[in-house]
């Protein structure tokens, strides 16, 4: 492992200051993982072998206690009147730990029968889907300041697909198991059951199999999604069971390679005036991106650099803090004005007995991000993006352009790794006749940005984010101006 790789969570770190609305956050857990990296016993970080994938689920149906029409959703309370069935339980993925998985499941209000399904997975490492992805992003409902009531998201994406939640893994949000020792995971075990919960999934929602099926998420969902369809790639090759249609993936402000995650990072401080030209000249002078090996001179400037930067939001660096002149007492929200107080209402939300109850949720004291530890996560995902597309699957990376997260110089810097010939080049795409972000198309992979938008793109830009998601389930580019109706 290189040196870059242990160290950073040391910059990552200072980051968590930034964002004050919660202190279980995406920031968080993240900053654990990468901070584990520097520990004299950090994670494994090897990339998967074509024989860790095909030998790490073996294809089983686990003996189940929900059914569909248990699941189903009457009314959660506070919530508008709906024009679509959604569902929520338990899927469990081992029997013997009586190991469950919870997931939130919306189907379109409009030919369900005919829209494809897509996957949301929320990152972390151990962040809940339900509470960020369904919650403040991209669900049906967002929850309003008074932290009881819930307002419709007209710009959800069951708009265009019948979405699924999964919070996962074990010990995230509602998903439990009776056996501590699985609160400790990783990479793997976290894709076998990711894959072992959609296999039963499939058979509680039968109706589905047969369905387009795309995998998408945020962050370190990086990690997830591509390791869950390349296992996926590698199940379907066994004819004796469940064959998952799979057709792509969309992963967001994502955490894919360390070294262009770190370098990119510290490009966007510079040019986002969060950093001094003497520091961003140290930087480059100091620090060595290719090997990792990093001097002490390397390591004064990145001190500097992070202390420059301030208090900020970091998931989107032009966004207010959340703090009492924001947090508004009761009022009704507003889709297109994201609120930096929502982690609060959700949290009040989900710990109320009557919405856990309503849920068919686990009495339980909910957080955004659980309290798992991680055990492997390779340094770099790119190698198994580039089996996904070389398998036929759609790949697209899409990022916020105001996330100072992930931010989208790293998503670029990755991408730019792959030296992949250009089809279709750099160009704005749009939405109601302006400019709703960018997008370069290579040979496999589709870059995307998203104009305005931070670390949670869908919270930020709804709208904007509904155009680019429908885009990548139809298999074509976010439109041009010529292509506008």
């Amino acid at each position: 492992m290189t040196q870059i790789s242990y160290y950073l969570l040391a910059f990552s770190l200072c980051l968590v200051g930034f964002s004050l609305a919660t202190k279980h956050n995406q920031i968080t857990k993240l900053n654990n993982l990468t901070e584990s990296r520097r520990s004299e016993n950090p994670p494994r970080v090897e990339p998967w072998t074509e024989e860790d994938i095909s030998n790490l689920s073996p294809l089983y149906i686990v003996q189940q206690h929900g059914s569909k029409e248990a699941d189903q959703i009457n009314r959660l309370p506070g919530q508008p009147q709906v024009n679509f069935d959604h569902y929520s339980g338990y899927v469990t993925v081992d029997s013997k730990a009586e190991r469950a998985l919870f997931y939130y499941f919306a189907e379109s209000p409009h030919n369900s029968s005919t829209k494809p399904l897509v996957l949301w997975l929320n990152g972390g490492p151990g962040c809940s889907s339900f509470g960020y992805g369904a919650m403040e992003e991209l669900g049906p409902f967002r929850v309003n300041s008074d932290g009881k009531t819930l307002y419709r998201n007209d710009y959800a994406w069951n708009n265009v697909a019948n979405v699924l939640f999964l919070e996962s893994p074990a010990g995230v949000g509602f998903s439990y198991s009776n056996r501590s020792s699985d609160y400790t995971t990783g990479d793997k075990q976290t894709a076998k059951d990711s894959y072992t919960f959609l296999i039963n999934w499939l058979e509680r929602f039968p109706e589905y199999k047969t369905r387009d099926f795309f995998i998408t998420g945020e962050s370190y969902a990086g990690h997830y999604v591509p390791q869950l369809a390349s296992l996926i790639l590698s199940e379907n090759k066994k004819t004796n069971g469940t064959i998952i249609n799979l057709r792509g993936i969309a992963i967001g402000n994502a955490l894919i390679d360390d070294i262009t995650y770190y370098e990119g990072s510290y490009d966007y401080y510079w040019t986002h005036a969060l950093n001094s030209d003497e520091t961003n000249a140290g930087i480059n002078k100091y620090c060595d991106y290719v090997t990792g090996n990093f001097s002490d001179e390397c390591y004064k400037y990145l001190r500097q650099g992070r202390a420059e930067i301030g208090e900020i939001d970091i998931y989107n660096i032009y966004a207010p803090l959340c703090d009492d002149s924001t947090q508004k007492s009761g009022s009704t929200g507003s889709v297109k004005n994201f609120d930096p107080c929502s982690d609060g209402y959700v949290d009040s939300y989900l710990n109320q007995a009557e919405v856990q109850e309503a849920l068919h949720a686990r009495n339980t004291s909910w957080v955004h991000c659980g309290g798992v530890s991680w055990t492997d996560s390779p340094i770099t995902i790119l190698p198994i993006i580039t089996q996904l597309f070389e398998n036929g699957i759609s790949v697209w990376i899409y990022s916020g352009d105001t996330d100072g997260r992930v931010p989208v110089t790293s998503s670029r810097y990755s991408v730019n790794k792959l030296k992949l010939p250009i089809e279709t080049a750099w160009r704005p795409w749009y939405n109601n006749r302006e400019v709703g972000g960018y997008v370069v198309g290579y040979k496999g992979v589709v870059l995307t940005t998203v104009r305005g938008a931070g670390h949670t793109v869908p919270s930020y830009q709804p709208e904007r984010a509904l155009v680019m998601i429908s885009s990548f389930l139809q298999g074509k580019l976010p439109p041009s101006l010529t292509e506008l109706p």
